[in-house]
């Protein structure tokens, strides 16, 4: 995944500090964080997409649209301001919130594994049979409750790099990381849901190599989507785990930490030329079985509850 969720978020990190420098460096840093949202792409593109599968072509764009504002609000009206009280009164509390927020990852993430592997049948199939308005309101309250997990994190982590500024230039720093990701990253799943409609377009117009292109968007679209469904739930996984094991880390709690370092130091040290990435490849997999692990968990504690009907 080309480095990952956590490496471009300090690159995200360093911009917000870029920009609270001055009002205009703000300015020019909220241009580079748009074309760094690129990277974050790869977690959240690999997420998204799947929350419109399944609906109506017509309604695709209109969705992304609902998710995107849903994610804009997420950072702007919730997070910006629990950011700058946490970091102004309880810093301490960041770590364990972001440690919940990852562990909910990973049980949406389990559960997802869990229906694939005993077949069962997503409700929302259900639901489309009956309503599909239905359908499409619960796909939009999913995608932005898992949006306000990542997102969480991209503040966070901007924040951090701010604690030496002052209140003001901390939020509008974080405002401007805030829109730019969000655009980045909605701009692009937009793209890609509509690559098939591109693509159809593309193959009605005159010229051979244009319509053989279109024609193999079109192909090529539903065992994309269909991938990058599984991969949104790795990437769920990976991101989870690894939130829980940097909060570990940061409690001190370290040998799942040390374990997971010392693995990828040591593939990094017999992978030759491809070390760093072997090593990110192999700590990227560990922090997703602990995030299996910790999904497993309360999935398993959840089923246990009784639910009152």
């Amino acid at each position: 995944m080309a480095g990952g969720l956590f490496a471009l978020l300090d690159d995200i990190a360093v911009l917000a500090k870029l920009a609270a420098a001055s009002l205009d460096d703000v300015a020019a840093a909220a241009g580079k964080a748009g074309v760094k949202a690129a990277g974050v792409v790869i977690d959240d593109t690999a997420v998204t997409p799947r929350y419109v599968v399944g609906l109506s072509p017509s309604r695709e764009l209109p969705i992304i649209g609902k998710i995107a504002l849903g994610s804009l609000r997420n950072k702007l009206i919730f997070l910006l301001p629990a950011a700058l009280l946490l970091s102004a009164f309880a810093p301490w509390a960041i770590t364990p919130i972001l440690m919940a927020g990852g562990t909910f990852l990973c049980f949406e993430a389990t559960e997802k594994v869990i229906g694939a592997i005993t077949s069962k049948a997503d409700d929302n199939d259900a639901v489309a049979a009956a309503d599909a308005k239905q359908l499409e309101d619960r796909q939009v309250s999913g995608a932005i409750r898992t949006d306000l997990i990542l997102s969480a994190e991209i503040m966070a982590i901007a924040l951090s790099t701010l604690d030496d500024q002052s209140l003001v230039n901390q939020a509008i720093a974080l405002a401007l990381v805030a829109v730019a990701i969000t655009a980045g990253v909605y701009g692009v799943v937009a793209l890609i849901v509509k690559m098939d409609d591109i693509g159809l377009a593309l193959a009605r117009r005159p010229g051979t190599m244009t319509q053989a292109i279109g024609r193999g968007l079109v192909s090529a679209m539903p065992v994309v989507l269909s991938a990058l469904s599984t991969i949104g739930i790795a990437a769920m996984l990976w991101v989870g785990g690894q939130i829980i094991v940097h909060g570990l880390e940061q409690f001190s709690l370290t040998p799942i930490p040390d374990w997971i370092h010392h693995a990828s130091e040591t593939v990094r040290g017999t992978a030759g030329a491809l070390g760093d990435a072997a090593s990110w490849a192999c700590a990227a997999f560990l922090s997703a079985i602990i995030g299996l692990i910790v999904g497993g968990i309360v999935a398993g504690v959840l089923h246990l509850v009784p639910r009152r009907h």
